[in-house]
């Protein structure tokens, strides 16, 4: 594992920064471990919900993980407004970096994660394997 601390600058989308990581950084696998900063646009799709909900306005993160991989990031946020209410769910694209996001994510350079149909649960799921570069 190798970690990676960032500060992903104003104006950036979030989602699209962290989804660019791991071919940016030739690997397969890597993993947020979490994230703060603040935004002034979140994209966020609630539980069970088709679409995305958006949010405008100072926002700050005060949560962000997920999964990286080659078929696309697997991201959650939870961001608070001026009144301090909180919001969380599936982050989606078109978060937009109001300051800064200081992010800490882990490559992991002996792992490939791919997504694929989960019987059980219908949706794409994570699957790990051991790079070819590892096995």
């Amino acid at each position: 594992m190798h970690a990676l601390p960032l500060r992903i600058p104003v104006d950036a989308d979030l989602r699209q920064a962290l989804a660019a990581l791991p071919a940016q950084h030739g690997v397969e696998a890597a993993f947020v471990l979490q994230g703060i900063g603040s935004l002034t646009v979140a994209r966020i799709r609630f539980a069970g919900a088709p679409d995305f909900t958006e949010l405008r306005g100072d926002l700050e993160v005060v949560s962000l993980g997920g999964s990286l991989s080659p078929d696309g990031p697997h991201l959650h946020i939870a961001v608070s407004d001026a009144a301090g209410r909180v919001t969380g769910g599936h982050m989606g694209p078109g978060c937009v970096v109001r300051t800064t996001a200081e992010v800490l994510v882990a490559l992991l350079p002996g792992h490939r994660f791919s997504r694929e149909i989960d019987p059980a649960t219908g949706y794409q799921e994570l699957s790990v394997f051991l790079s070819e570069r590892h096995s």
